[in-house]
């Protein structure tokens, strides 16, 4: 079980934010110290004592380069990265791009609630191809919804891959189906894969640009090592676009307002990348066996609450409907639980009744929290 150091007083948002007595599974980060190849790299850039300006980091471009060869035998360029500080950026900057206002976005709830204001900056409209669910209870893409939410309007379908919150890992055939309407249709496709590292034994992670050439032109990749290494507070993220026009497009969008990746964050970066790997795989067992102990609580405990496997992430999208509360089942937990999980309703209309839970924690956290919300109930 990986080290989990006292975060109170430590200007941490997730901590911070509810008070001491509240244990936060809210907001997506690990309480996990990071790679100690990284907390490495950070001492000895700080150890020379000059922090000037820094060039953009063609090192990091190469170990990202690497990176997407060797997990996904995916062939980039270090040409074809823009680095940024963030993802939320980067979706915002390509609705900007490819989009005029008045025109639709396409998206995916329940999903990361930022998405959602990604239009509203843009000027744009948001429609909706909600995931629903088999009547096996798995989440999958229905292509004929899917087709058919896309307007005459539409020129961007923003991806969630892995699925945040429902923890998706969407499989080679619902990538395709996508992929093909899209293009079809002449819709660009930007997609978060920010979690593409965290996923979990049984899948396997497929970037949608890595498919085919025609589907890569069309397509904008957004990823980092911020959730996978818990590094978000350096700002290292990067944009993949192996379009020369669209990337132009996206270059030209940025209108000096959007920087590069910081001297720390490009340390953090290329150390996480190059040297972080078998830290991952521990972490990865460690969430596992959270993810696990959490379902088999509910099930024992609250089996009201249903909990769909996630097939990565570290973050649990729980229904709560069958518990009966008349209100915010994340409020009526925060208040009588003391407990802090994100609010359902945040992901789209489809979430709600339901919350978000944060299991990259220790397991005394984890405990402690569930023992908690079952008291209250």
């Amino acid at each position: 079980m990986f080290h989990s150091p006292d975060r109170t007083n430590s200007d941490s948002l997730k901590w911070g934010l509810y008070g001491d007595d509240v244990l936060p599974l809210w907001v997506a980060d690990m309480d996990f110290t990071s790679p100690p190849e990284v907390i490495a790299a950070l001492q000895e850039r700080v150890a020379h004592g000059v922090f000037g300006y820094a060039r953009e980091s063609q090192e990091l471009k190469e170990v990202i380069t690497a990176h997407m060869e060797t997990l996904y035998h995916w062939h980039i360029a270090p040409d074809d990265i823009i680095l940024l500080p963030g993802v939320v950026a980067g979706f915002n900057l390509v609705a900007q791009a490819v989009t005029q206002p008045g025109e639709s976005i396409l998206m995916q709830p329940p999903v990361y609630p930022p998405f959602f204001k990604a239009p509203k900056y843009a000027g744009a409209r948001a429609v909706f191809n909600s995931i629903g669910k088999t009547e096996q209870g798995e989440y999958r893409v229905n292509l004929e919804d899917f087709s058919a939410a896309v307007e005459e309007d539409t020129r961007l379908f923003m991806l969630c891959n892995p699925h945040n919150p429902i923890g998706r890992v969407f499989s080679r055939e619902e990538l395709l189906g996508m992929a093909d309407i899209c293009l079809r249709r002449g819709v660009i496709i930007c997609s978060d894969e920010i979690h593409s590292d965290l996923v979990y034994n049984g899948y396997q992670h497929i970037p949608i640009a890595s498919l085919d050439p025609e589907i890569a032109a069309s397509t904008v990749t957004l990823l980092a090592p911020s959730k996978t290494y818990n590094i978000a507070g350096l700002e290292c993220s990067a944009l993949i676009c192996t379009n020369p026009e669209l990337k132009t497009r996206l270059q030209h969008a940025r209108r000096g307002l959007l920087g590069s990746v910081n001297l720390m964050g490009a340390a953090a970066g290329v150390a996480a990348y190059r040297h972080g790997g078998a830290w991952l795989r521990e972490v990865l067992s460690t969430l596992e066996a959270n993810r696990d102990y959490l379902m088999g609580f509910l099930s024992a405990n609250i089996p009201q609450i249903k909990m769909t496997k996630p097939e990565a992430t570290y973050l649990a999208w729980l229904d709560c409907g069958e518990l009966g509360l008349a209100g915010s089942p994340a409020k009526y937990f925060l208040e009588h639980a003391r407990v802090a999980l994100n609010e359902g309703e945040e992901f789209g209309e489809p979430g709600k009744g339901f919350v978000r839970l944060n299991f990259g924690c220790s397991r005394e956290t984890l405990q402690a929290a569930l023992e908690r919300m079952a008291s209250a109930l």
